[in-house]
């Protein structure tokens, strides 16, 4: 690793996270009595309000009384569709392009939680960590796309609304505040449930029909990009490479390391290191940062 990529700030480091255990029906949850009741008041003003468009936001506010939670995103999660922004809350100005356009844009493609989701990820509340390749915080594209876009830490709520269709809801912090703590990530666990059913009472109500309507031109684009995209990663050096040097580099760039990708691939470590090489020097990049370089280079030229 270079030592520019030493340079950057992880006040927020994932990593702490690798050791944490699952909460357990014993785990003691301590919060002041303040704060418990305002999340319970939180709630009880959103549900008064989940009649309306706007009812979103009261959920956002209510765990900010739970959890100092420095920004969060609620999003619209629908099977082979482009993610659609519901609601936001204390994204800063200078940040909102970077991050609207890392998860709206083709960047989302490439994000560990909405590869999962596409591959079914069951309803509940996770950390990045928890669903992010191994090697994921070392990559170029949690550096691009979460570090320079002043978030280094994720947590999200997923429910599923039926017919192919989730709803998230996503728990930013970035370098100007505070790392969650694992007491605090397992009292957001524990109200799951609560939230849960609300997002789920939301979407019964039918309140995404307008959501869903207002962003239908704007969503075509999307989709077509979408498509672009994953014909970008199909082709991505396909006159160069083999197939299974392209599965290597597309593993590569999600943020795999040699071990995960042998495992995900059914190979051993040295025929990934063969293949890693092989199509390095065919595409003229020396490093994951080249590559990673060379296919954004490609995705906009596609």
């Amino acid at each position: 690793m270079s030592s520019s990529v030493r340079l950057l700030p992880r006040p927020c480091s994932p990593a702490r996270l690798r050791v944490m255990s699952k909460p357990h029906d014993d785990t003691l949850i301590a919060m002041p009595f303040g704060a418990l009741h305002q999340w319970h008041g939180g709630m009880r003003e959103a549900f008064a309000h989940i009649d309306e468009p706007d009812a979103l936001q009261y959920l956002a506010s209510a765990l900010g009384q739970l959890v100092s939670i420095e920004s969060m995103m609620i999003s619209l999660e629908r099977k082979d569709r482009a993610p659609q922004l519901l609601h936001q809350r204390g994204i800063a100005e200078e940040y909102q392009v970077s991050i609207l356009d890392r998860y709206f844009s083709g960047g989302y493609l490439l994000d560990p939680f909405c590869l999962a989701v596409e591959q079914g990820l069951a309803e509940g509340f996770y950390h990045l960590e928890e669903i992010a390749p191994d090697n994921f915080f070392d990559s170029d594209y949690y550096k691009t796309y979460y570090l320079k876009a002043n978030c280094s830490e994720d947590s999200y709520y997923i429910v599923d609304t039926g017919n192919d269709t989730k709803i998230s809801v996503s728990l930013f912090q970035g370098f100007g505040g505070e790392c969650l703590r694992v007491d605090q990530l397992n009292l957001l666990r524990a109200v799951e449930p609560l939230v849960r059913e609300f997002v789920s009472e939301f979407s019964r109500r039918g309140l995404l029909r307008g959501s869903e309507i207002q962003g239908g031109d704007a969503q075509g684009l999307r989709d077509d990009l979408k498509h672009r995209v994953q014909s970008a990663f199909e082709h991505f050096g396909s006159d160069l490479l083999t197939e299974r040097e392209r599965e290597v580099a597309h593993m590569i760039l999600r943020g795999h390391s040699v071990k995960s990708t042998a495992s995900q691939m059914n190979i051993s470590p040295e025929t990934v290191r063969m293949h890693r090489k092989n199509l390095y020097l065919k595409l003229e990049v020396g490093s994951q940062s080249e590559l990673f370089a060379l296919f954004i280079e490609w995705l906009r030229g596609h």
